[in-house]
């Protein structure tokens, strides 16, 4: 602290990452899970173990709390890996905490192709899209992913 009371020392880069990967790795199962069970009646527990399904295939959904368990961790590491991404390129590309909300978007963009066309098809887990799937996934990626990381990130830097 200096003699009129500032915190000269930055906050620590992980309480940023550990942060946004918190708030959207919090905001995004919970959209996910209420999508699920919206579109199918599906619960929480059924929505955690299609994220393990990305790893075991269809006997995720024989293997109870325990690969429930396993897509959580497997989500929220999923979260921070991509805070930690965006965290990482803002303090390169000052934009993205200049312009948090726009992009916040475009990362939500990203993190949604990212997924959908470069990781889901190479896992065990074989899924079916239709139009409005697509969209809500891409929108949840938006509002529930990029917005937070980038809005978190951006309220971290600037203390």
């Amino acid at each position: 602290m200096t003699p009129d009371g500032e915190d000269i020392l930055e906050i620590a880069p992980w309480r940023t990452i550990l942060a946004a990967g918190l708030c959207a790795g919090v905001l995004d199962i919970a959209a996910a899970a209420a999508n699920v069970w919206i579109r199918t009646g599906n619960g929480p527990l059924w929505t955690f173990q299609s994220v393990a399904g990305g790893l075991l295939g269809t006997k995720t959904f024989a293997g109870g709390l325990p690969t429930a368990a396993l897509g959580l961790a497997l989500h929220f590491l999923i979260a921070m890996t991509a805070a930690a991404v965006y965290y990482l390129a803002g303090r390169h590309l000052r934009f993205l905490t200049a312009r948090p909300v726009l992009s916040g978007i475009l990362f939500g963009i990203a993190v949604w192709m990212f997924m959908y066309l470069l990781v889901l098809p190479f896992t065990p887990l074989k899924i079916s899209y239709n139009f409005s799937s697509v969209l809500t996934g891409l929108l949840i990626h938006i509002f529930f992913i990029g917005l937070p990381i980038a809005l978190v990130t951006r309220y971290y830097q600037s203390k």
